[in-house]
């Protein structure tokens, strides 16, 4: 029973790991789309700035450039990182599952152990019986 719980403990650490995950990834994706939306910003302006909206253009603006690469990435690896999740989603359903079989199973041991345990006193109560009947 001891290595029951035990195991049961472990279930639930797995589901709360893979659910601190799953925030770590959305966080991270919504932080990255946060500083992708400043870049964009700070392109407009420098963009403005320097009255060059053509990246193709030889005079288009340094900074625009490098910050038009860096939104690029920023993107990208929120892509992937959306992939990430769903990985992530599927891992904390298979967790949760888990945990789910392992408690309807302790669930079911313990009623069986429950419905055991009036019968084994009713039988002791009934050899008392009668044992006090024939004497």
């Amino acid at each position: 029973m001891k290595s029951r719980d035990t195991l049961i403990r472990l279930k639930r650490f797995h589901v709360e790991e893979r659910r601190r995950r799953l925030a770590q990834i959305e966080a991270m994706i919504g932080e990255f789309a946060r500083m992708a939306a400043d870049l964009d910003r700070e392109i407009a302006l420098e963009e403005q700035r320097a009255g060059i909206s053509d990246p193709s253009h030889f005079a288009y603006p340094t900074y625009a450039r490098a910050a038009r690469t860096r939104r690029d990435n920023l993107l990208r690896s929120s892509g992937e990182l959306r992939d990430q999740l769903e990985e992530a989603k599927a891992l904390l359903d298979e967790a949760v599952a888990d945990l789910s079989k392992m408690t309807s199973l302790e669930g079911r041991e313990k009623a069986a152990e429950r419905s055991h345990e009036p019968a084994e006193r009713g039988a002791a109560i009934s050899d008392f019986d009668l044992r006090a009947a024939r004497a």
